[in-house]
């Protein structure tokens, strides 16, 4: 039996084989010439996701899927291929082609993942592109670890705690990727979920002694007790093996990653996820929602931007800090022209922190290093205006500011005021820098001009006044005597080529002149490269000052963005103190006040809570009236003093809240098999669990989501117990339709109740959305109907339904718990017997609806005896036609 002869593979595919072997999970961008291909499955799936045409090329006998694109288009591609979720490795030519290599040396240059993006078109220029990485500990209840490391700026954070914390800072800080060992992976999906684009890590990278050698070398240090993260070994292996992957995906210059911080939680207010989803604090899950990071945002530098956007997530709760912030922005709001002249600075410095990390990845290109130096220039006027502020704050921020004047002088000197983008092109190194570069621009701009003087000189010497200067491909330039004067020719001209009526020569300064013309433009574009990047070199020694500066210019940013909103809201400085009381007075909503159409009015609102007298406000009122929105408020004011802004308030005194938490609106998890109900109690039973006396606790309509017994009992419940626990009095505003959870207030010294008004003009309500003292013993939930257009049928038989409701009530006996005081029960209404089976009956049986109505029609003390009969007729045949 004849054997079958193997397919012959090209030497460029085993090329490209070899290499694709090394990263088989990652699309691979093989250069080729002026072309980026793909091939195989590669090749299909980057068609899919470009909209490219998908053709094929026979390799070796065989047709092998490919699509490409130009090379210098890659910059719209790529953006594409990461976003579409897939890591993306980019292989170039290692040297230039030549006649005598049949195939060019190529390498994996980069590796793109969603989490290790640098390049603009895959940034969000206001928003961190962190990539995290998870660790559980070993054993039961031990601590998580996590890191967060932003390659685009070089911050890197580390957190450990439980596994409910790690949960928080995922959703507040959102990382586009997330590095976990690959045992691990279902057991992150079932804690954390699954809307991470996940990176597993073989398990032996996770041991403290490998990642901690990753930090130390990282670091350049003997030990990592000077960043303060020594005790938290979970979270140092999570740090090192984020290393580690960086390493792997071919990122290894990382000078810019020279510090680690810790998010220590006990510096910042306890924000669950559920807690900054339904305050809406970064994003609104609404399509045409508005978030609290959208007001505040007037920030006017990238970096400004993204460290805003920590604050909003990590309020503080150091007294001492707040009240710092208080007073920088207190000092913008009363000096406008001073906000107004350090805007303008800002505006001129741009995106300092992502610029400075290009340098070692070798990734900044020469307008940016322009751009560099423009920031570096603008920060002595901005020091400057800040050691005139009255502001102590603001004068110390001044003092750590250097704006570097070597660095800024040495960039205007080398670097022309508007070099070209692309190093390639030339055009980026200024005159007058670079003797020998100036001397080879010199030759490009006066070739014509030297030439002529050869010729004119050469001329005189030699008194041959016909003599001419030409060129050709195969001789270059050359001096050419007509034969009249051949004989006045020096010896030291070397003849080349005789014509009939002519000689032609050439000189050794003619033959040194054209070399220098003919390769200057490359010579010129390598020398050009050669003095680009020993000044990118030369800046890696600065890339630690420029991110220091790039940080305190970043907090000043903030705090002008606190003040202009002060400025264009009527925000007021909060008083803060260290009591366990929040007075509000006239608080407004800061978000919704700033969607109202013109015309409209926010209708402000007085707050009080204090733990000894009123610490739980039971908040009754209609839909739409406003409590969820009241509810809201008073925890955004709250928090938005501890970020450091003013608030939305004529007036408010805060105690410091360590905890806020809120069970707000209905959702479900149908992917993890938990009903509505389910995931509201899950995230009340988190509360209950965690409060403490500086807690801040909103609940709104708790119990809703199962029935009315279950419901009120389980409210009822909850009151009583952040009443009456023992171990802390957490500060509440509880929204319900529960009316008879009113009945608490007698009873329990500490509960209030308070409704929101409105006012009945005829068969329509006025929404006042005050808050008055005082239950509310209607929700007024069919007029809300009848306001969405609910058909008019519908909204007449509801309302003939609550008739029959509130006409009978049943009260259960309330047996006392032992620890509980004896409280009235709660009142809850049925449906009388009779009128349930009628309307079961009814439902189930649209003859018996019909008969019904009829019979409602009749009138018998009018009818005669015939007219009965005839009545009562009609009502049987309509009966057997059912039948």
């Amino acid at each position: 039996m004849a054997k079958s002869k193997s397919k012959k593979v090209t030497p460029l595919m085993a090329q490209y084989n070899q290499v694709k072997a090394k990263h088989p999970d990652a699309l691979l961008l093989y250069r080729v010439g002026d072309f980026y291909e793909t091939f195989g499955e590669d090749a299909v799936k980057t068609a899919q996701v470009l909209g490219i045409t998908l053709t094929s090329r026979n390799n070796g006998g065989s047709d092998v899927e490919l699509a490409g694109f130009p090379y210098h288009s890659v910059d719209m591609y790529l953006p594409r291929l990461v976003r579409a979720g897939y890591r993306v490795a980019i292989c170039e030519q290692l040297e230039k082609p030549s006649k005598d290599k049949k195939i060019v040396k190529r390498g994996v240059t980069e590796i793109v993942t969603p989490g290790l993006a640098v390049d603009d078109q895959l940034l969000v220029h206001n928003s961190n592109n962190f990539l995290a990485c998870v660790v559980f500990g070993r054993g039961k209840n031990a601590p998580c670890g996590l890191s967060l490391l932003d390659l685009s700026t070089g911050e890197f954070l580390v957190a450990e705690g439980p596994e409910d914390y790690i949960d928080k800072l995922l959703q507040s800080f959102q990382p586009k990727e997330v590095v976990v060992g690959k045992d691990r992976r279902k057991n992150f999906e079932r804690v954390f979920g699954d809307r991470f684009y996940l990176t597993p890590l073989d398990e032996w990278v996770f041991t403290t002694d490998y990642t901690d050698e990753k930090l130390l070398k990282q670091f350049k240090a003997a030990s990592l007790k000077g960043f303060g993260v020594e005790d938290l070994r979970v979270a140092r292996i999570a740090a090192g093996a984020a290393l580690h992957y960086l390493e792997t995906t071919e990122n290894r210059n990382l000078k810019h990653i020279n510090r680690i911080g810790r998010l220590a939680s006990e510096r910042y207010v306890w924000l669950d996820r559920f807690t900054i989803r339904n305050l809406e604090l970064i994003h609104s899950p609404h399509d045409h929602g508005v978030s609290l990071i959208h007001i505040l945002d007037k920030t006017v530098t990238p970096m400004g931007g993204r460290l805003l956007r920590k604050w909003v997530v990590l309020p503080l709760k150091d007294i001492k800090e707040i009240r710092g912030r208080h007073e920088a922005v207190r000092t913008f709001v009363e000096s406008p022209g001073l906000l107004q002249d350090l805007n303008a600075s800002l505006q001129q410095i741009g995106d300092v922190e992502r610029l400075i990390s290009k340098v070692p990845l070798g990734k900044v290109n020469p307008r940016e290093i322009r751009a560099l130096s423009t920031a570096l220039c603008a920060m002595g006027p901005i020091r400057d205006l800040l050691q005139d502020s009255t502001s102590k704050v603001l004068r110390t921020l001044a003092d750590r500011l250097d704006p570097l004047p070597g660095v800024c002088d040495e960039i205007e000197n080398r670097i022309r005021k508007e070099p070209a983008v692309n190093l390639n092109k030339g055009g980026v190194i200024a005159d007058g820098f670079d003797e020998e570069l100036d001397e080879l621009r010199d030759i490009t701009r006066n070739s014509k001009n030297r030439l002529a003087a050869i010729q004119q000189r050469e001329a005189e010497r030699t008194g041959i006044s016909s003599l001419k200067i030409g060129f050709n491909n195969v001789f270059g330039y050359y001096l050419e005597v007509t034969n009249k004067h051949k004989n006045s020719v020096p010896a030291e001209w070397t003849r080349k080529q005789t014509l009939t009526n002519a000689e032609r020569y050439i000189t050794e300064e003619l033959k040194v002149l054209e070399d220098k013309i003919l390769n200057a433009e490359d010579k010129i574009l390598q020398r050009e490269e050669q003095l680009y990047e020993a000044l990118v070199m030369w800046l890696q020694d600065y890339i630690a000052p420029v991110q220091r500066n790039a940080a305190l210019l970043a907090r000043m940013d903030c705090l002008l963005s606190f003040a202009k909103v002060a400025n264009r809201s009527r925000y007021t400085e909060p008083q803060m103190d260290d009591s366990q009381d929040i007075e509000i007075e006239q608080g407004r909503h800061p978000v919704i006040e700033r969607q109202l159409q013109v015309g409209e009015q926010y209708v402000p609102n007085n707050v009080r809570l204090d733990p000894n007298d009123q610490q739980i406000i039971m908040i009754t009122g209609p839909n739409m009236a406003g409590k969820s929105a009241l509810l809201r408020q008073t925890a955004l004011i709250c928090l938005l003093a501890q970020m450091g802004s003013f608030v939305p308030a004529e007036r408010a005194r805060i105690g410091i809240v360590d905890r806020v938490f809120t069970r707000v609106g209905a959702s479900d998890n149908i992917s993890s098999g938990e009903s509505t109900f389910m995931v509201e109690m899950n995230e009340t039973a988190s509360i209950m669990n965690n409060i403490t006396d500086r807690s801040l606790i909103l609940l709104d309509e708790i119990g809703r989501g199962t029935s009315t017994f279950d419901g009120i009992s389980i409210a009822w419940a909850i009151a009583e117990y952040l009443h009456n626990n023992g171990r802390a009095r957490p500060k509440t505003l509880f929204a319900t339709h529960y009316h008879e959870l009113n009945e608490l207030a007698g009873s329990l010294s500490r509960i209030h109740n308070y409704s929101i008004a409105i006012k009945e003009h005829g068969n329509r309500i006025i929404f006042l959305r005050k808050l008055v003292p005082g239950g509310s013993q209607h929700s007024f939930g069919i007029h809300v109907a009848q306001m969405a257009g609910m058909p008019a049928s519908i909204v007449d038989r509801a309302g003939s339904i609550l008739a029959q409701l509130e006409q009978q009530h049943l009260t259960e006996a309330y047996e006392p718990q032992e620890g509980h005081p004896v409280t009235r029960p709660p009142a809850t209404t049925q449906l009388s017997a009779e009128a349930m089976q009628l309307s079961i009956f009814e439902a189930s049986d649209p003859t018996a609806g019909r008969l019904r109505e009829l019979l409602d029609n009749v009138s018998i003390n009018n009818m005669t005896p015939i007219e009965c009969m005839l009545k009562l007729q009609e009502l049987k045949e309509i009966a057997e036609a059912a039948d």
